[in-house]
């Protein structure tokens, strides 16, 4: 489980001072880009290597409302991967008292730059690999 930490900006809020919940899936994406780098793995240079890793599917559970400067922690688990995709589970909470905001999942593919569905290579495979690994050994939670 790797876990990043942030705060709600007043652009990420609606008329009714509570975020928008379209950005709960920026937040997703953000923790899948930490899973990756904690993996050492750039996606700029996964990109230059010619591989894509667009989502096929996604789902968030709204469960409570998160504020403008609320202090957040988004906590990414990858739950299953082969070489053609990996799932990832999300819990955001806020940080003062641990409350579930949401959680949800992705499912994301590995393509070629035209979009069609490839297998990641040894390099990257084991990257993932080792850290997913060691995350089962530890299983730390959020």
């Amino acid at each position: 489980m790797i876990s990043i930490e942030d705060r709600v900006r007043f652009e990420e809020t609606d008329l009714m001072g509570v975020v928008y919940h379209a950005n709960y899936l920026h937040w997703f994406e953000m923790g899948r880009i930490a899973y990756l780098r904690a993996a050492g793995i750039d996606l700029n240079d996964l990109m230059q290597a010619g591989v894509m890793f667009p989502i096929f599917d996604v789902d968030c559970h709204y469960k409570h409302s998160a504020r403008f400067d609320d202090e957040y922690l988004v906590c990414t688990t990858l739950t299953d991967f082969n070489r053609a995709k990996l799932v990832f589970s999300y819990k955001v909470l806020r940080k003062n008292d641990n409350m579930l905001l949401a959680e949800g999942t992705s499912r994301n593919v590995f393509t070629s730059l035209e979009g069609k569905i490839t297998r990641l290579n040894d390099v990257y495979y084991q990257k993932i690999d080792a850290l997913y690994r060691q995350e089962t050994k530890e299983k730390k939670e959020c």
